[in-house]
């Protein structure tokens, strides 16, 4: 039956192999641990690079094969004479075939199999051996997804219609007619475990005149808050911080507004006193995450209260936090981890500027470096490749409690009920902490100032500068017309900007860079071409748009390809999404906030007040 399949298979044309000659990247480049005694092949397939995969996936010359030849397996889902074509990894040899025979025959059949590839059917991506590689399925070809005894697995691509789909399943939009300063914000997730460990939170508390005081003379004001939630070993703390943290923030600054008022010498209280309250909240969550479950569960001695109690702190997640007095026209980001906050602010020359309201903090950020090795004196390898105790990426974070358990403590625990084992280097816990880094910035609404929050997802893909010109480059767009007007947008001002590129002033940022990752998925990728051949307008959500266009823009091979890998495959080539833009301005003032259907994805959502 072999030898019968191989030769059914071999009367169909071979395939045309293609060989990269771009040179590798190293793993500890891309921000992974290198490993010794890795051949070139070897570090190019466990760096998971994508130069490999954008070369075979943007690639026209796609030539057709037989893909069950590998097996010669007649009762394969695809058959002898329905082949799947592909593209080899660079110096790969494949089963079945000599490399002098294939690369023979590549020169007379690049041109036939280029056509064949157009009038084929569905396209498919192939993935073999920790590579992914695109192909083409004959029409009428029974394809759904196969995996075979080697470990290649055949899914089907998604087209650009379904990829926008995909792109808009969990978008949400929210207009804001409180008069209070903000007008709109727009939310997106993306995943890419399954399910996915980002999560994301937004609230609004009308807050009396009891609590803080009115500048413009009204009896309440609004506190709003947005969170961002970038969960790791599994999605259970970030969806304790979706629940919990907005309000134990609030508890305290609601603590703290009072304790100002009682006293007459004071209407508000100091900066030091609300970043406290803030750090407070934080930290009193992460300590029942962590701390007061293991109390519980001690006294409990059930192995089913173990398991709901010390999910959240053995898994672990960063978390980012805008808080937003309307009054005070202050807002603060208060970010544990590697989430970012960037204010976009436009110039008197009509561009928009960049501006980091967070560091990125991490085993690799030096400032974090530094405190780490102050507070555990003696132990060099607190942090080793920029993670640590050589694990961890985050040095700040909730739950991970590894991280934070003493020895004894972690070997109670796995005893008597279940754990994970503490890092070999644990020496002097806890090594990482949950209290956040704040900034505190005055927001200028009437100049239409904006905020966007995203889990590091977004930023492995895309620059500060390119996020807020993305974003300003939308706002043109919407502010145009040149989609239709609504009312949903008709807060925006005319704003255009005849230049090319993107309208975002890159002489006007920060030049200090100290504690910002770069985005190494663009370098990982291979990504060219200038700001107008990369970028697209496409969406009226402006998340969403920001999404589309960190995973490939006019680019749609590349788009397509990202959202089709499944998981957990796709985590290789990026992570989760969730990204949220807040827009700030001197709107209407109706005293409510309700749905933007138009950049919402059509399924209920539920109401924010």
């Amino acid at each position: 039956m072999r030898r019968a399949a191989l030769q059914a298979c071999r009367s169909v044309r071979r395939p045309v192999f293609r060989k990269s000659v771009r040179p590798p990247i190293s793993y500890a480049s891309l921000g992974g641990r290198s490993r010794n005694q890795r051949t070139t092949h070897q570090v190019l397939q466990s760096s998971m690079q994508l130069r490999t995969f954008t070369y075979a996936l943007v690639s026209t010359a796609v030539a057709t094969g037989a893909y069950y030849a590998y097996r010669g397996d007649s009762q394969s889902p695809l058959e002898a004479n329905s082949p799947v074509a592909s593209v080899s990894p660079a110096g790969q040899q494949t089963p079945g075939y000599s490399p002098s025979n294939v690369y023979s025959a590549a020169a007379t059949a690049r041109q036939t199999a280029e056509k064949e590839a157009e009038d084929a059917g569905s396209k498919v991506l192939v993935i073999a051996q920790g590579e992914v590689f695109t192909g083409t399925l004959p029409p009428n070809a029974p394809l759904s997804k196969a995996t075979d005894d080697q470990g290649r697995k055949v899914v089907e691509m998604l087209t650009p219609e379904q990829a926008t789909q995909k792109l808009r399943r969990n978008e949400e939009s929210w207009l804001v007619g409180r008069g209070k300063g903000v007008v709109r914000y727009d939310v997106v997730q993306i995943p890419s475990n399954d399910p996915i460990e980002d999560d994301h939170a937004e609230k609004i508390i009308e807050v009396p005149q009891s609590v803080a005081f009115s500048e413009d003379g009204t009896n309440s004001s609004d506190w709003m808050f947005w969170g961002v939630f970038d969960g790791h070993s599994g999605w259970i703390t970030s969806a304790k911080l979706r629940n919990s943290l907005i309000s134990f923030v609030a508890r305290e600054l609601n603590s703290t507004y009072k304790s100002a008022l009682a006293d007459p010498s004071l209407q508000l209280p100091s900066s030091d006193s609300i970043d406290k309250a803030i750090k407070t909240g934080f930290l009193r969550l992460d300590n029942e995450i962590v701390n007061e479950s293991v109390q519980k569960v001690l006294k409990a001695q059930s192995k089913r209260v173990a398991a709901e109690l010390l999910a959240p702190a053995l898994a672990g997640s960063c978390g980012l936090l805008s808080f937003y007095d309307s009054n005070s026209k202050l807002l603060r980001v208060a970010c544990t981890g590697d989430s970012r906050a960037v204010l976009g602010r436009r110039g008197a020359n009509g561009k928009w500027t960049a501006t980091a309201l967070s560091e990125d903090q991490t085993g690799g950020t030096e400032s974090e470096a530094a405190r780490l090795r102050k507070e555990h004196p003696g132990e060099p390898d607190v942090t080793r490749n920029g993670r640590i105790l050589g694990g961890l990426e985050p040095s700040r974070a909730f739950g991970d409690a590894v991280y934070k358990w003493s020895v004894e403590t972690q070997k109670k625990i796995r005893e008597v009920y279940f754990g994970r084992s503490p890092p070999p280097l644990l020496r002097t816990p806890p090594y990482v902490t949950a209290e956040p880094v704040i900034t505190t910035t005055k927001v200028e609404p009437q100049k239409g100032d904006f905020v966007v929050m995203a889990t590091d997802g977004l930023w492995e893909m895309l620059t500060n500068e390119e996020v807020v010109g993305l974003v300003g480059q939308w706002l043109e767009e919407q502010a145009e017309n040149k989609n239709g007007q609504s009312t949903a947008n008709s807060w925006l001002k005319s704003w255009f900007s005849q230049q090319k590129g993107l309208p975002v002033d890159k002489n006007g940022v920060e030049t200090d860079k100290t504690g910002q990752r770069a985005p190494i998925r663009q370098r990982q990728w291979g990504v060219k071409g200038t700001e107008d051949e990369r970028f697209v307008v496409e969406d009226k959500n402006a998340a969403t748009h920001l999404v589309r266009n960190a995973l490939g823009g006019k680019n749609q091979d590349q788009l397509c390809a990202l959202l089709t890998l499944p998981s957990p495959f796709s985590r290789r080539y990026r992570d989760d999404l969730t990204v949220e833009v807040i827009f700030f301005g001197e709107g209407e003032n109706s005293g409510s906030v309700k749905l933007n259907r138009e950049a919402s994805a059509p399924h209920e959502v539920k109401a924010k007040l």
